[in-house]
C-alpha cells in the first residue's frame, strides 16, 4: 500500500501508467471485451467497475488536452446516439478530474484503436458498453 494512492492502482498498473509517454493510450474494459486477445500489456483488475477504475487512473494520469478527443467510448450498436449507463458514470468521473466528456468510436474502430494502445486494463465491469479508451497527456512543472 502506498500513502494517498487509491488502492485499485496496483503495481501492474502503476507500472504501465508510469511507462506510458505523452499521446500512448490505455484502454479500460468491461468483462465482455476480447481484452486477451486484444492487449499488448494486459493488467486484470476482476471484480472491479470501470468507472472506479477510470477515477483512480485520473488521480495520477493526466488526459492530453492537445487533442480534441481524449477519452473515447464504444458506439452502441444500432443504435450510435444512445448513451449506455456505463458511459454516463465515465462523464461524471471525468467531469470531477476536470476533463471533457467522452466521444464514441464506431465498434471495429474501437477494437482496432484498443489492438494499438500501449495496455489494456481488463476490469470486472458488468454492464454493457464499459470500455473507454484513455490518451495520455502531459505533466506540467
Amino acid at each position: 500500500m502506498l500513502k494517498g494512492l487509491s488502492s485499485l492502482l496496483s503495481p501492474d498498473l502503476l507500472h504501465v501508467l508510469a511507462s506510458m509517454g505523452h499521446g500512448d493510450e490505455i484502454v479500460l474494459v468491461d468483462a465482455n471485451f476480447p481484452a486477451a486477445t486484444h492487449a499488448k500489456r494486459l493488467v486484470s483488475l476482476p471484480g472491479v467497475s470501470a468507472s472506479a477504475v477510470l477515477d483512480a487512473v485520473l488521480s495520477v494520469l493526466p488526459l492530453d488536452d492537445f487533442v480534441a478527443q481524449s477519452a473515447l467510448t464504444m458506439q452502441v450498436v444500432g443504435d450510435d446516439q444512445s448513451t449506455p449507463p456505463a458511459v454516463q458514470d465515465f462523464d461524471a468521473v471525468l467531469q470531477r478530474h476536470g476533463c471533457e466528456p467522452t466521444h464514441a468510436l464506431e465498434r471495429f474502430a474501437f477494437y482496432d484503436r484498443a489492438a494499438k494502445a500501449f495496455a489494456i486494463v481488463a476490469t470486472g465491469e458488468a454492464r454493457l458498453y464499459g470500455n473507454i479508451l484513455l490518451k495520455k497527456g502531459v505533466v506540467r512543472p
